[in-house]
Order: structure tokens, then sequence, then C-alpha cells
């Protein structure tokens, strides 16, 4: 594990604003000044959250509605801040994995996130690769698209496969500036209609449109990796309560900025496409489609200029998920095995670490030449739709027990949000359900 104290101009300290007051309860260490800068771990698991298929999807709602579901995306923001947080405060106040509080619960949560992480990633690792591929082949269309995803996917290997996280959390920033800088810039280029981006704030749901508001609200940016944080947090050398409020802020600002990025895919979808009555395909391929738009509109220098933001936002998540899954599957099986805390297998870089990314890497390439069995569609279908509800259900228990000093436990409204959350995603997964099963029955 790295520490990482760094002393920055934007540092800030843990104190009297804490609640219970003072520094932590139930630390007797020295106190020395916690820091906190820009790019920690709230950051990477926001961008490894923003895939590409969360920007088609927000750029489609911008097509199709213009900026009527823009409330939903800032929805979706409060969502995953109070969901991370979630996660976060329970690493710090317990000094316990997520997964050992999941085990508490009973069986049933440690066979249903077994079998998940297990399928999630075969299926993941194809889709990852292949948006990076697709990325890269646009770029440099010399190469198949899925040579250029199996490329990526050992490039992401050899990347984290000793597991410091110094070196991930440096590539994870320069892609992290690319993504910003692509998206944000090829948003504002479109000189968005700012009286127009003000009425989407007013929360309405167009006709037809309560699934893909949901969708909108609930679905971009949050997958297991939302659960990774306070993997991240205890590799960055953030592992007691006093790290609480440097959490708190670090979390809060990761999710804006992810935010004002995935507006910035709206604004495009609704000035670039949805003013112009222009459609593109629903599905990676309209960022493709989508860059040759911005070509045509603004110059030729925009297609490669998007195109690299476009890999920046797949290569970030196939990092991300390779780096911070890998530690949540390195601590199930070492958990489930009961071995000690400082057992290297446990950890990043160790033997259990290292063959998840190779699960990750390897296996999927297979989907990359053969369409996936329709019997792993529908497992997958599955266990994805009901994760996020998994996660806030789990929060909503954990967080209320009496593994938490009472100062860290969840104030009355956090627990609200974590029942409408729960709700929400219940409906959406269910509906993800029939959407899978019902091919199989002939529906």
């Amino acid at each position: 594990m790295e520490k990482d104290n760094e002393v920055t101009s934007q540092g800030l300290t843990e104190g009297a604003s804490t609640p219970g007051g003072g520094a932590a309860a139930g630390y007797d260490g020295p106190l020395e000044k916690p820091r906190w800068k820009i790019v920690g771990p709230g950051l990477i698991v926001a961008a490894t959250g923003i895939g590409a298929g969360d920007l088609v999807a927000t750029m489609v709602a911008g097509s199709n509605y213009g900026y009527a579901l823009l409330w939903a995306v800032i929805l979706g923001v409060v969502i995953k801040i109070v969901l991370v947080e979630g996660a976060g405060r329970w690493s710090l106040a317990t000094g316990r994995t997520i997964f050992d509080g999941w085990k508490s619960l009973g069986l049933w949560a440690v066979v249903y996130f077994g079998i998940y992480v297990v399928v999630w990633g075969f299926s993941f690792g194809a889709a990852a690769m292949s948006g990076t591929g697709l990325a890269l082949n646009g770029l440099f269309p010399g190469i198949d698209v899925r040579y250029w995803a199996m490329l990526a996917g050992v490039a992401g290997l050899l990347l984290v496969w000793f597991g410091k996280y110094k070196p991930f959390e440096n590539v994870m920033a320069v892609l992290i500036g690319v993504m910003f800088v692509t998206v944000v810039g090829s948003a504002l280029l479109t000189t968005p209609n700012l009286g127009e981006i003000a009425a989407g704030l007013v929360p309405i749901i167009p006709e037809g449109a309560v699934l893909n508001t949901l969708g909108l609200a609930g679905g971009v940016g949050g997958t297991i990796t939302l659960a990774a944080y306070g993997y991240w947090l205890a590799e960055k050398g953030w592992d007691t309560p006093r790290w609480m409020r440097v959490m708190r802020i670090d979390n809060a600002w990761a999710y804006v900025m992810s935010g004002i990025f995935v507006v910035s895919m709206l604004i495009v979808g609704a000035e670039l496409l949805y003013s112009a009555g222009m459609a593109v395909a629903d599905g990676e391929e309209g960022l493709i489609e989508l860059a040759d738009v911005l070509s045509q509109r603004y110059g030729s220098f925009m297609a490669p200029l998007f195109l690299v933001g476009f890999f920046a936002a797949t290569f970030s998540s196939v990092l991300g998920v390779w780096h911070g899954v890998s530690l949540m599957f390195a601590d199930f099986v070492a958990t489930m095995r009961n071995l000690p805390s400082d057992d290297r297998r446990r950890g990043a870089g160790g033997t259990y670490y290292r063959m998840y990314i190779l699960w990750l890497t390897f296996p999927p390439m297979a989907l990359l030449f053969l369409d996936r069995p329709i019997l792993l569609v529908v497992i997958y279908g599955a266990l994805g739709s009901l994760f996020m509800p998994f996660l806030a259900l789990t929060l909503l228990i954990l967080m209320n027990s009496k593994a938490v000093p009472l100062q860290w436990r969840n104030r009355w409204w956090i627990n609200v949000i974590l029942v409408l959350v729960a709700a929400m995603f219940l409906f959406l997964g269910g509906n993800e359900l029939i959407k899978a099963v019902a091919p199989l029955l002939g529906g």
C-alpha cells in the first residue's frame, strides 16, 4: 500500500467540521494534516464508470429530447455521490472492506457477488476492449477493430500488472484530462443555448421517455466500480476516519467533474443532432458517426480530436476495472479463504489480483470473434441490472448497523435516498430482465 500525504496548495484538513467533532473517533495515531488534491480515488472511480456506452446513451438522449432530460443527468450525479460516499465511509469508519461487510450479511450476498464478479468480468472485458478498439480503429483504420481491442486489453494488463497505485493514478490523470478537454471542448464549440439549458433543469419527463429518464439518472457511470472506491482509498493511503472529510470532498468534486463531462455529451447531442434533426447509430458506432459530423461542421481536425477523447474514455474504463475490480476479486477470494490481512495474495499485485486481470483480458477475446451466447447475455443482463439496487440496499443495512460508530452512520435523508435509489434500480432491473428473457420465451 502506498501512503499519500502530499501537501498541496489546495490541502484541506480534517477537523471540527467532521461529525462528532475533532479528529476522527477511534483513531489514536498522530494527527498530521490530511491533504487532498484534484486527482484522487474519486475522479478515478468516476472516470472508470463512464465508458463508451454511457457517452452514447447521453448523446442519444440529447439528440432525441434536447435538454429536457438535463435534470436527470444532475440527479444521477447526486445518486452516485451518495452511493460512493457510503462505500467510502464504510471503509474509513470500520477499517473493513465492502466485501467483508457483504459477507457479514449472510451467504446470499457472498453468492450473489461471487457469481456476479465472474460473469460480469467476462462480458465486460469484451465490451471494454471492443470500445477501445473501435476508437483506435477510427484513428488508425488499417488494423481491424478486434485486433486493436486485443492490444488494448493487453496494454491494460501490462500497465496494472504490478498493482502500483501511483503510476496507475498518473496514467488515469492523463486520460481524464484528455477526456475532459476534448469532450467539453466539443460541447463549447457547438455554442450551447443557455436558455434551453436552464429550462432543462425543470424536472419533466417527455412522452414515452420514462425508461430513458430513469436510465440516464441511474445508469450513466454506475457499475461495480462504485464499490471499488474503498479499495482505492486504501491504496491511496486514506485508511482511517481522519480522512473522512477529505474523502467526501474528493468524491463530490469527482462527480461534479464527471457531471460536467456527461452534460457536455448531452449538449453535443442536443445542439449538433437534435437541432438539426439528425440521428446517429444507437451504439458505440454512433460515436464514430458523431466524429464525422463534427468534422463536417467544424473542420477535419475535429474528427481525430474527438476520437482521441473517445479513446481516453474507453481506455480509462479498461484500466480502472483491470485495477479496481481485480482488487475486489482478490479481497473476495482471500476473505473467503480467511487469509490474514497481510497475506500478499490479498492485495494489489498478488496472486488473486493477477488471476482476475487475466480473466478480464484473455477469455473475453473469444467474444471478439463470436457472437455472445444467449445464455451469457441473459445472466449478465440479470446480474448487471440488479447490482445497483444490491449496492444501495446493502449500504442501507451496513451503514445503519452497530459495525459503524454512531457518528458515521447514515443520516435519515441518506436512508431515504438509498430506499428511493433501490426502488428505481429494481424497476430498471426488472425491465432489463424482461427484455433479456423475452427472446428466450419467443416474446
